[in-house]
């Protein structure tokens, strides 16, 4: 039976709500997509800050719930509206591992890279601070090798024998990564992952890149 949904996103590209919609592609559920001005701050225009006080994207809406977090958005949909193998469920092996991966790509990333993103390209030059840049670099790289030797290793996946929720919570922060030429000394397998995740057609779709 088909699933009816009143959801509606809020994005704009490069940002978390890819996450996001490229899950609801992936689930075959269907969204409204509203697209928000990016290109300067704050983002979105007044109207905006009734949607989201902080004037960041993303915003889901379904129904009455309004999600900002696009973690938090992911395990939302998939609990609700699933059963989905994006998700790894409490009686599979790994189901500590898929919640080990899935946070990791946003809290254990997040730090190094947006201060690398931020002092590196996002600030104006006279607001970066080289010393800062090179730190964040440096833990990037750890985190890459970490990903490497722990989260690939072999696999296809990161976890469960197939693609779930994991990896489009990774692949974003090597996107992020990779857009600012910051990924080309990554490991190989790291790089081949990422390369096989964004052949995925709904990353295309995600990313309007179809």
């Amino acid at each position: 039976m088909t699933k009816t949904t009143d959801f509606k996103l809020y994005h704009a590209p490069r940002t978390r709500s890819v996450r996001i919609r490229w899950m609801l592609e992936e689930m075959g559920l269907p969204y409204t997509l509203e697209k928000v001005q990016f290109a300067s701050r704050p983002v979105g225009d007044e109207a905006y800050a009734d949607i989201h006080p902080l004037r960041k994207v993303p915003v889901f809406i379904d129904g009455d719930t309004k999600i900002f977090e696009s973690l938090a958005t992911m395990q939302y949909v998939l609990e609700r509206y699933g059963p989905s193998p994006l998700a790894v469920n409490p009686d599979e092996g790994e189901f500590g591992r898929y919640l080990q991966w899935l946070h990791f790509g946003e809290s254990g990333m997040m730090m190094p890279v947006s201060l690398l993103l931020a002092h590196t390209v996002l600030f104006p030059e006279d607001q970066r601070d080289p010393k800062i840049a090179a730190w964040a670099k440096s833990e990037t790289d750890k985190l890459l090798g970490f990903l490497s030797t722990h989260a690939i290793n072999g696999r296809e996946f990161v976890c469960a024998d197939r693609f779930t929720a994991a990896d489009i919570s990774i692949i974003y922060m090597l996107f992020l990564l990779n857009m600012i030429r910051q990924f080309d000394d990554a490991p190989d397998n790291v790089k081949e992952y990422y390369k096989s995740m964004t052949s995925r057609q709904n990353w295309l779709i995600a990313n309007d890149l179809d």
